[in-house]
């Protein structure tokens, strides 16, 4: 790409606005030029802004120190200065919606970390390895919105990450019934354990909402489009519990699956192995290489060893064996604000500009 798409933060100072910012310093398609937040944190510069609350172990990349946060509700502002935007905004579903939609009507396309659009028809949800097709939907969002240029993608759950890569490989054996018990990194808060002391040496049983979107996100991303909408999967049948557990990063799923037609553990393993998608045939800069691994250790993957395989973009599996009530169990791992969040997005967005979908504005 000769030149770089300019790229707009909405939500710049949380902490999912943070790691955009920190993966995007040096991508060799996209500049961040804009950063914008709340009405509280417009006018200051990012550094005075988040400097204070500024969560990731890397520092705060100098590229974004010195610019001004606009406000994200001025539209018009900030779609004038860039090509498209990342939305990490902290608002009520009904204020997203509106506000995202508001930028796509601006001629701005939205690449989404937020949840608010998951179920809006004609908004596809995309694990770009995954369901990269149903970027075909977006003639019918842009006829709705009535724009040229603008409109909304957004990428799924965290929590989905860890195990729908795992059974999509294995679609051909028709997965029939998925149990899984998701242990989720208090990072999905937007937290760390300076400011969440409580999650110390705890566990709690219940995240709001997490389990809803477990079990029916998958279902959307395995669904084809119909008449201009996306249409979701009737299979498999899934069941979860999400637990959030005292760790930083890293989402750690337990997963028991039955099937139409019954795998060898060997061939699950070669289809693992072999698995590839659109965003490792297109080369794109933030697809891992090798999207999942299997570990032969009983004792891996971890966490604190694992999440960073493929620089938080891949997902690490291990643990696989025959169960004495279903198919086959497995133990999944995946980064949560990487892959899971602002790494996913990008992700996405590399997908849609290698389709056309973004692009720079004349």
């Amino acid at each position: 790409m000769s030149e770089k798409l300019k790229v707009g933060i909405l939500g710049a100072t949380g902490m999912v606005g943070q790691r955009f910012i920190a993966l995007l310093e040096n991508h060799p398609w996209y500049e961040v030029t804009t950063v914008a937040a709340s009405p509280r944190s417009a006018g200051k510069s990012y550094e005075e802004a988040a400097g204070g609350r500024w969560k990731l172990d890397t520092p705060m990349p100098k590229g974004v120190k010195a610019l001004t946060v606009k406000d994200v509700n001025d539209v018009a502002g900030v779609s004038g200065e860039v090509d498209f935007v990342f939305s990490a905004v902290d608002m009520t579903k009904e204020e997203i919606r509106a506000i995202e939609e508001a930028y796509a009507k601006a001629e701005t396309p939205v690449v989404s970390n937020n949840s608010a659009h998951r179920w809006t028809p004609d908004v596809p949800m995309m694990i770009p390895e995954l369901n990269p097709e149903h970027a075909e939907v977006i003639p019918f969002q842009k006829k709705r919105l009535g724009t040229k240029r603008g409109f909304i993608a957004v990428k799924p759950n965290c929590s989905i990450q860890s195990y729908t890569p795992a059974l999509h490989a294995l679609r051909e054996f028709g997965p029939k019934v998925v149990v899984a018990t998701t242990y989720q990194a208090i990072s999905g808060a937007g937290k760390t354990f300076a400011d969440w002391p409580e999650m110390v040496d705890n566990i709690i049983p219940y995240i709001g909402g997490e389990e809803e979107k477990s079990e029916q996100e998958p279902l959307r991303i395995w669904g084809h489009i119909e008449n201009g909408e996306i249409v979701k999967a009737a299979a498999p049948v899934i069941t979860t519990q999400c637990i959030r557990v005292p760790v930083s990063n890293g989402h750690t799923a337990a997963v028991f699956v039955s099937f139409e037609k019954k795998p060898a553990k060997e061939e699950i393993l070669a289809r693992w192995a072999s698995f590839r998608g659109l965003a490792q045939e297109l080369n794109l800069p933030s697809a891992p290489r090798q999207f999942i691994r299997y570990f032969e250790e009983d004792n891996r993957p971890q966490a604190a060893l694992d999440r960073d395989y493929e620089n938080g973009m891949g997902v690490c599996l291990g643990r696989l064996r025959e169960d004495t009530v279903y198919d086959y169990k497995f133990v999944g791992l995946s980064h949560n604000t990487i892959r899971g969040a602002a790494g996913g997005a990008v992700l996405c967005a590399e997908l849609l500009t290698a389709k056309g979908y973004i692009a720079k504005k004349e």
